[in-house]
């Protein structure tokens, strides 16, 4: 239950300040301030690697209703730097709810703030662009033109090298369900526990392997196929998995790339990638296949991407290359299609949880890729 009444406030570097009440942890924090739409799956949102440095605004008034368990969670631990809420569940009414999202947040020490005018806060993200942010609250709260100052004296956010903060530190296995049909390599940029489970359903022993990894740790494995996760940061300054991806096109290994993992398979063909103004992050992004045309709603989280045009065909070091998915929204590369080596990448996430499921089936191109080359 919320019972917290001490002030809070999010404070963003071009000085705006939006004042409410501790939600979570009580102190400071500082990240890059982004906005999610999904009205569901918020503790999937939370423990998302991807959301690794990020204070993140829900644009979903009511949040929490569910509670939290131990079962959902993408990772080991809540990813976030901070978190807003306009209405935060004064008590979780679901079966599976072990605790309340708030106390979940407190005892990981995940500093939020609530009561805030969050439809405002992202027209104001919306029209000014990604910036760096604060949450303040308790001790740490003081007169607006210091927080400010605070802020902006700040160090930039990190972002860099922010997969080095979620990779596993050690290789493991998660073995596939029922009989084994294919072996792979799977590079952990921030890989999130759904997409480990979806691989396991399709028959997939996956080797995870950490961020740092070479090719002869991947080849080592003898694996049928190579998986580039997700995970948080610039891809531009990931030198060494976009060196990897190329060496792996160049052994013609099937190679499979999901949302960072498509970023950085993009640069590995040429392409280069760019800051979104505000990125895309929910459950609810259209995306179209420049092939047949079909419509699927994704689910989506990265403020990065790349560089391309709708069904743009071009030519790298591997042949030619083909953009097979794009967001009608904006037109933001959502796929890229290798011609001549055994390789694609999708910028959604087709093993959402708590969904859509609407681009499942790309799991099943991948078994299809790794079929056809043996």
């Amino acid at each position: 239950m919320h019972t917290s009444r001490t002030d809070s406030a999010l404070v963003l570097e071009d000085g705006r300040i939006f004042r409410g009440r501790a939600f979570g942890a009580v102190g400071s924090s500082l990240g890059e301030v982004v906005f999610c739409t999904a009205m569901t799956g918020y503790q999937e949102t939370l423990t998302d690697p991807s959301y690794r440095g990020q204070i993140v605004v829900q644009t979903a008034p009511q949040i929490g209703n569910t509670g939290w368990n131990d079962e959902d969670d993408e990772s080991a631990r809540i990813q976030v730097a901070g978190y807003v809420v306009r209405d935060p569940a004064r008590m979780p009414s679901n079966w599976r709810s072990q605790r309340g999202l708030e106390q979940e947040l407190a005892r990981q020490g995940v500093v939020g703030v609530t009561d805030v005018d969050t439809r405002s806060l992202t027209r104001h993200i919306r029209a000014r662009g990604p910036m760096r942010a604060g949450v303040v609250s308790g001790d740490e709260l003081t007169d607006a033109d210091e927080m400010v100052a605070r802020l902006v004296a700040a160090s930039p956010v990190p972002g860099a090298r922010l997969v080095d903060q979620v990779s596993t530190p050690r290789p493991y296995v998660m073995p596939a369900v029922g009989e084994r049909r294919f072996r792979v390599a799977a590079v952990d940029l921030g890989i999130k526990v759904n997409t480990l489970r979806t691989m396991a359903a399709h028959g997939l022993e996956t080797h995870v392997l950490p961020a740092s990894c070479a090719l002869d740790d991947v080849l080592a494995v003898e694996p049928d196929g190579v998986f580039l996760s997700n995970g948080p940061g610039d891809p531009a300054e990931l030198t060494g998995a976009i060196g990897l991806a190329r060496q792996l096109l160049a052994h013609r290994i099937p190679l499979f790339g999901i949302c960072f993992g498509h970023q950085v398979l993009g640069l590995a063909l040429g392409r280069e990638t760019y800051k979104m103004d505000y990125g895309h992050r929910g459950i609810n992004v259209p995306v179209v296949d420049s092939v047949t045309g079909r419509v699927a709603i994704t689910a989506q989280n990265h403020g990065f991407a790349v560089c391309g045009e709708p069904g743009e065909r071009f030519d790298s070091d591997v042949g030619r290359v083909v953009v097979s998915h794009h967001c009608p929204n904006d037109g933001t590369v959502e796929g890229l299609r290798c011609a001549s080596v055994p390789a694609f990448s999708v910028q959604f996430h087709p093993e959402a949880a708590a969904g859509p499921h609407d681009a499942m089936t790309t799991f099943a191109e991948f078994v299809a890729l790794m079929d056809g080359a043996r």
